[in-house]
């Protein structure tokens, strides 16, 4: 994925985020040294989502307390990212390896963390690593997998929608899926879709928010 530029810093404001309605399918065609794709009906198994996870009370909540975290901008091996982040617990070294901190998620994820692990079912304290992701108008994830010590990641998507993107090689095809994934809801990738799939998110129109959390096998 080329590097694009960062964008700078969201100014912090007193006012509610305001929530964009709208599904923002951005059109993304093969290029033409992709191989044919083809859609699956159903997403793949181990995929999850679930709409409304929170309340928009919740989301206002999370979304100031955002305003006061240290972002940076987002950098994996000498890669700069057009996003910025805030992680908790378990960190990536600058080799790209998940090493141990000793540090907590912080309380304020708390409450959403014990709504996630109700939705995937998973242990509260299965949960070892936390990233906030603030997305400028613009930025996007290209297609990547999450390598092991991650197990189980759980995402949350805050104040806009995004297209949230999956792809499997199949011979000398690509099975793909997707869903828009709104406001306030939640997805899980778990077994094949977290190990076998790849997955993206094309730039987005309007200023997202996200919230990942990620199981870790020590």
């Amino acid at each position: 994925m080329p590097p694009s530029p960062h964008a700078g810093p969201v100014a912090p404001t007193d006012k509610p985020p305001r929530i964009d309605r709208r599904a923002t399918e951005t059109s993304h065609q093969l290029s033409l040294f992709d191989p044919p794709a083809q859609a699956l009906s159903t997403m793949p198994e181990g995929f999850a989502y679930q709409p409304e996870l929170i309340d928009a009370a919740h989301e206002r909540d999370l979304v100031d307390r955002f305003q006061h975290l240290d972002f940076q901008p987002y950098e994996h091996m000498g890669y700069l990212g057009h996003r910025r982040v805030a992680a908790f617990g378990w960190r990536r070294d600058q080799n790209g390896r998940m090493v141990e901190t000793g540090e907590a998620i912080p309380d304020f994820l708390q409450p959403l963390l014990d709504k996630v692990a109700g939705f995937t079912g998973l242990a509260i304290d299965a949960f070892r690593h936390a990233l906030v992701t603030e997305y400028a108008p613009g930025a996007g994830i290209g297609w990547h997998r999450d390598r092991p010590p991650a197990v189980a990641i759980a995402g949350v998507s805050l104040v806009s929608p995004c297209a949230f993107r999956l792809r499997r090689r199949a011979g000398e095809r690509w099975d793909r899926a997707r869903i828009q994934a709104a406001p306030r809801s939640a997805y899980l990738m778990a077994g094949p879709a977290r190990s076998d799939w790849q997955h993206s998110i094309p730039p987005v129109e309007a200023l997202r928010y996200s919230v990942t959390f990620r199981t870790v096998r020590a």
